[in-house]
């Protein structure tokens, strides 16, 4: 099993913590329907545990924590603008090789 990939046919609705929300509905769709001839494509879920290893390795966690330190949720003009920084800041970290890697591989499965 590949550390950042799950399969939808691999996804139980209790994944959620692994997959976020619409990823674990989409497995239970799969998984729970395919049996009784609903053709639906067998797809692919990045897991969260990505998201957290490419913050890590693109060492931009704690930039980010300065940027949401004092965050006013209830200014909306602050809120988006710290939403903004943080975005910029996940776009310019540097993709990790193997995750990129296991999500090539998996497009190249699904195109089999």
């Amino acid at each position: 099993m590949s550390k950042y990939i799950r399969w939808f046919k691999d996804i139980k609705i209790e994944d959620v913590p692994l997959v976020g929300g619409k990823n674990a509905f989409l497995g239970e769709m799969y998984r729970v329907l395919t049996p009784h001839g609903i053709k639906l494509p067998n797809g692919f879920a990045v897991t969260a545990e990505s998201y957290w290893h490419l913050l890590e390795s693109g060492k931009i966690l704690p930039e980010m924590k300065k940027i949401l330190a004092g965050i006013d949720k209830n200014n909306l003009k602050d809120f988006a603008g710290k939403g903004h920084g943080i975005c910029e800041l996940i776009y310019s970290a540097p993709f990790p090789a193997e995750l990129s890697g296991e999500i090539i591989a998996a497009y190249r499965t699904l195109g089999e």
